[in-house]
């Protein structure tokens, strides 16, 4: 990994189990490739009736934009809270994150972006199953008073 669990941890405000991404495999300027295994852990904090429903996956992937963001530097110095300000296209091709064995790979693509708000592409897939694919709006810091 070129990025470890502990790392990600400190460029996110996700903590303990909510920290869903367990690294990442690459990243550039425009694009991050994540992976995650806590899709199979029975204590996934997403999990409703002892399932992790497809849609869960759409906070995967806002962590992986979060990680993005902070690698890329667009978020500079603590982590920031990010809100999604709308999701687009979402496509849930399968109904379970947790049905699926072997490494979750989150990739998220930086379309617009202007430090303040950004607009990414994301696909999540498993075994070259493609689950879960969407865009999504975030907005950083929504209503944080600004400095002048």
């Amino acid at each position: 990994m070129r990025v470890s669990r502990g790392e990600i941890a400190r460029l996110i405000p996700h903590a303990g189990a909510m920290c869903l991404l367990d690294g990442v495999a690459e990243w550039d300027a425009r694009r991050v490739r994540a992976v995650s295994r806590t899709h199979l852990d029975p204590d996934n904090p997403l999990r409703s009736g002892g399932r992790l429903p497809a849609i869960c996956g759409v906070e995967y992937a806002a962590q992986a934009m979060a990680v993005h963001g902070g690698l890329s530097g667009k978020v500079a110095g603590r982590p920031r809270a990010g809100y999604l300000a709308a999701l687009r296209d979402v496509v849930c091709s399968e109904p379970w994150l947790d049905a699926h064995d072997g490494d979750l790979v989150v990739e998220a693509e930086l379309l617009l972006g202007d430090g303040e708000r950004a607009m990414y592409g994301f696909t999540l897939r498993a075994g070259g199953t493609e689950i879960l694919s969407g865009r999504a709006t975030v907005v950083l810091d929504a209503g944080a008073e600004r400095p002048r």
